[in-house]
């Protein structure tokens, strides 16, 4: 079975904001808005949105637009911590290719 071609697309993050979206970040909001630097972890689903092809006389990369679906973030240091773990094992994960730490 061929490998399918890799398309390199540009990514576009869509700027709508949903109802349960929303619902989740309405207990955060006082914070975010207190802590100009601060930083969140958070859970996050993205759906397609949109496919964009340029046309073959345009000078412009495809891309496809996605939009955060739903969103939880962490309550606590406790969560951040574990989510932050989590993150640094599935970056290992998607970077370990061809090396030593590549999971069969």
């Amino acid at each position: 079975m061929s490998q399918p071609i890799r398309i390199d697309a540009d990514v576009k993050l869509d700027s709508k904001v949903l109802t349960d979206v929303a619902e989740a970040l309405e207990p955060h909001a006082d914070t975010m808005f207190r802590q100009r630097r601060g930083r969140w972890v958070a859970v996050v689903e993205l759906a397609h949105v949109e496919r964009i092809e340029p046309g073959p006389d345009e000078d412009k990369a495809p891309a496809v637009k996605v939009r955060v679906t739903s969103l939880e973030i962490a309550p606590n240091a406790s969560w951040e911590n574990t989510l932050r773990q989590l993150m640094k094992d599935l970056y290992q994960r998607r970077t370990s290719d061809g090396t030593l730490d590549a999971v069969a």
